[in-house]
């Protein structure tokens, strides 16, 4: 290959994708640099990722972690969709907008689409993916939501338009999914005001499958006022390690 053609290769490949109307953005970073590190950056764009509940108490859990993303990718002048079928619906309740600003997600920037069954969801879900007036695209599914056939055309529809989508599914499941990532939710207790009363929404993630790089497991506080993530900090403080451990060298000789 001749000196400077990556060079060229490279700006032909930005060109396009600012004439088709691409974000520059790659990822959509946590905050959270031992998560991001893992992810390759972030959050991919132009993916499908899933999300579900570690356990049927948590289904909430997951669907807050789906919508505080959702808000970090808000964009100015792009709205985030919502697709609910009324199953879906039935079974876990339906979003209220004045709860949605306190939790930082702008009511005027959110669309709410209700559908009849899953399947419609699926449809209405791989066509918005192609609308770049869309910052996000987020679709729930009881029971076990999309097979590997359906999340391949999700995939190939984010991949295509740079969208960001996400599946999430009411229960976890062993479905095989052509997802890039998938993630396992918990509620878990957050730091308490200064009154002593609840305080900021947190999460335990477990990270089940992930393209980038490999998998692993966080505590993580959602800050609705800024719309960032942080690390949980350890309840109690802890001692530091000691410089000198004799017992550690007898260990390592006995095995």
């Amino acid at each position: 290959m001749a000196a400077g053609q990556p060079e060229a290769l490279e700006t032909l490949r930005q060109t396009i994708r600012t004439d088709r109307g691409f974000s520059e953005e790659t990822s959509l970073p946590f905050g959270v640099s031992a998560l991001d590190q893992k992810l390759g950056g972030g959050l991919a764009f132009g993916a499908l990722h899933e999300i579900a509940p570690s356990a049927p108490i948590h289904l909430a859990a997951a669907s807050g972690f789906a919508l505080s993303i959702a808000a970090r990718a808000r964009k100015k002048s792009k709205s985030i969709l919502l697709i609910l079928p009324d199953f879906a619906g039935y079974e876990a309740g339906y979003f209220y907008g004045a709860g949605l600003d306190l939790f930082g997600l702008l009511a005027a920037r959110l669309l709410i689409l209700r559908v009849p069954r899953a399947r419609d969801a699926l449809f209405a879900m791989e066509e918005a993916l192609k609308c770049r007036a869309l910052s996000c695209v987020i679709s729930e599914f009881a029971g076990d939501g999309p097979d590997l056939t359906a999340t391949r055309r999700l995939s190939l529809a984010a991949r295509d338009h740079d969208g960001l989508g996400i599946v999430v599914r009411h229960c976890t499941s062993n479905i095989p999914s052509a997802a890039a990532t998938r993630w396992a939710v918990a509620a878990t207790s957050g730091p308490r005001d200064r009154f002593g009363g609840l305080g900021k929404t947190a999460f335990h993630l477990s990270l089940i499958k992930n393209r980038r790089g490999p998998c692993g497991e966080w505590t993580l506080i959602w800050n609705h006022h800024d719309g960032t993530f942080a690390c949980a900090a350890n309840p109690v403080g802890l001692a530091a390690p000691a410089a000198n451990r004799p017992d550690r060298a007898a260990r390592a000789i006995a095995r």
